[in-house]
């Protein structure tokens, strides 16, 4: 008998479909899948999980910005400001799917204890979980036209 461990796992289960604010693009998660480079370890359900939350966070920040468009009489975020709107609020969905998973898993644990690669490991997750953060602020920031701030300690 013979163990084979699959680097990236199939994925078992259709993914569950998720609904957003029809002014907003709507999220497959079958795309989000692709784009963020998700495999069968992240399961059906979390993914769901990941994106409803992305969709409320980002929703919620977009809150007012939808209100101003909608009294402006933009009828979809698509509609709204140079055609790219949509691009960019995808992008903030899937830095925030892809952070807030990056947080579930960093739990998971295969490095031996009282090694030093486990600290390096665990930073490296952190530093992609900022990484993916600061990417959502980003195209969030684009899409609400401000510039973007870089603050320096002296």
């Amino acid at each position: 008998m013979s163990f084979i461990a699959t680097a990236n796992p199939p994925i078992q289960e259709e993914d569950a479909q998720v609904t957003n604010d029809p002014w907003f693009p709507s999220v497959a998660p079958e795309k989000v899948r692709e784009v963020c480079l998700l495999d069968g370890t992240v399961t059906s359900a979390r993914l769901a999980n990941a994106i409803e939350g992305a969709l409320d966070a980002v929703n919620g920040e977009l809150h007012l910005y939808k209100t101003e468009q909608l009294a402006a009489g933009i009828a979809a975020l698509s509609n709204a400001g140079d055609g790219r709107q949509a691009g960019r609020y995808l992008r903030a969905i899937h830095a925030h799917v892809q952070a807030d998973l990056a947080e579930a898993y960093r739990q998971i644990d295969t490095t031996p204890h009282n090694d030093s690669k486990e600290a390096r490991v665990r930073e490296r997750i952190e530093a992609k979980i900022d990484e993916h953060r600061a990417t959502m602020r980003r195209a969030i920031s684009d899409i609400l036209g401000i510039a973007r701030t870089t603050v320096e300690l002296i």
